[in-house]
């Protein structure tokens, strides 16, 4: 039985490249070094004394900071490579959090929160088409999955251990994610190899032939318009769900972080493993559709009239974690397969501006019909929204098939 089990994780974790893993250390490393953004509105409300609009200010313009750094790092990564982005945006990114750190001044506050979240987030789409450019034949989606799983480990060692040392000092917080994304763009330097002539053969490629741009393609621009809408009500499970577990569920902090802890477990446990399984079953659209669906039920079982809250919680997250193991690798799959090596960075870009956008709209439009009209309108829009996307998804994926058809 044992062996089985080995067997199968070695099965799932077999044929990845060397660069691959590399890269999923370094996502580890930057989510971990992350570990300041979830507490960066309590930094500005307990230790500068601030009101919480002015956290809301803060916690925006972080949001729009990385719109902007998410656009700007895949146009700069089709220019001159995804290495020197990953590692320009770390570092730079990871002196700025060293200075945020000793801003008291609220204005400058505002302005450095745009600038050090540009630095931070032009690092995805970045890492994002380096995981394509390396993954080896058949095993994209699974380099994917290895990815998210090093982001989940990540972020969730880094939340913890911030939890740990704002106890202690916020202003070493800071600083320390800041040593951190300084020490990512040094290991990147140091071992990630380096392409010559990336700049000269991007150039001379350019002229010889016709790049497709993301906004040109129709297919990629409807598809990102739907994965945009679905992360957005996705976002919230980790924003607004946990203050709904403790205000009307009266579950204290404690559960709630083991609850939303389970998220992360069974995604290290499984998604690899069931990658592997399907991935070469059916087309990712159609597990993409079926996550969707797993995503509306489990904001539908918020509003289930149980008594029993904790196991109502607990099945909300099993649900929507089986979800987004369906949906997120296969996602990352379609963006790839649109792109090729000379534009990958702005398909990237266009993927990752879905996440950044989600950051700033989500948030403040859940909070505000949770507050006029109640949670449980909340829920129910969000379920018909995200099934609405399934059918969207649905659309958009036989439309392709009837075009591929035409063209063969």
């Amino acid at each position: 039985m044992f062996k089985l089990i080995f067997n199968t994780y070695k099965a799932s974790f077999s044929g990845l490249s060397r660069e691959t893993w590399l890269l999923s250390a370094m996502i580890l490393f930057n989510r971990f070094g992350s570990m300041s953004v979830p507490f960066m509105g309590l930094y500005v409300i307990q230790s500068l004394n601030r009101s919480e609009m002015e956290a809301a200010l803060i916690i925006t313009l972080y949001g729009i900071g990385a719109v902007l750094g998410s656009a700007m790092g895949g146009k700069l990564t089709d220019m001159i490579g995804f290495r020197p982005v990953q590692i320009l945006s770390s570092v730079v990114g990871g002196l700025l959090f060293i200075v945020f750190s000793t801003i008291s001044h609220f204005h400058t506050l505002c302005v450095f929160a745009i600038v050090i979240s540009f630095f931070s987030e032009a690092f995805r789409p970045a890492n994002f088409t380096a995981i394509a450019h390396y993954a080896a034949e058949g095993t994209i989606t699974r380099s994917y999955s290895l990815n998210r799983l090093a982001t989940n480990i990540g972020w969730s060692l880094g939340s913890s251990f911030a939890g740990i040392i704002v106890k202690i000092n916020y202003k070493a917080l800071f600083i320390l994610e800041g040593v951190v994304s300084i020490i990512v763009g040094m290991l990147i330097l140091s071992f990630l190899p380096q392409i010559k002539g990336f700049i000269k053969k991007a150039k001379e490629t350019a002229a010889d032939m016709v790049i497709m741009k993301p906004w040109n393609d129709p297919f990629y621009v409807k598809f990102i318009l739907i994965t945009t809408l679905f992360i957005t009500c996705a976002f919230l499970m980790f924003r607004i769900v946990p203050v709904f577990f403790k205000k009307e569920w009266h579950i204290d902090e404690l559960e709630i972080g083991l609850i939303i802890g389970i998220n992360g477990i069974l995604i290290a446990l499984f998604e690899m493993i069931m990658i592997n399984k399907i991935e070469k079953k059916r087309s990712p659209m159609f597990f993409i559709i079926i996550g969707s669906v797993f995503f509306a039920v489990s904001y539908l079982l918020l509003s289930a009239p149980i008594i029993f809250h904790i196991i109502s919680a607990v099945l909300t997250i099993v649900t929507f974690t089986v979800g987004e193991m369906f949906v997120l690798p296969f996602i990352n799959t379609v963006v790839i397969s649109r792109s090729n090596e000379h534009n990958r960075g702005l398909y990237a870009a266009g993927y990752t501006l879905s996440w950044s956008c989600a950051q700033v709209v989500g948030p403040l439009a859940g909070f505000y019909i949770a507050k006029h009209l109640g949670y449980n309108w909340l829920w129910f829009g969000l379920a018909c929204i995200l099934l609405l996307c399934a059918y969207g998804f649905n659309v958009l994926d036989k439309h392709q098939q009837k075009v591929v058809l035409k063209t063969n």
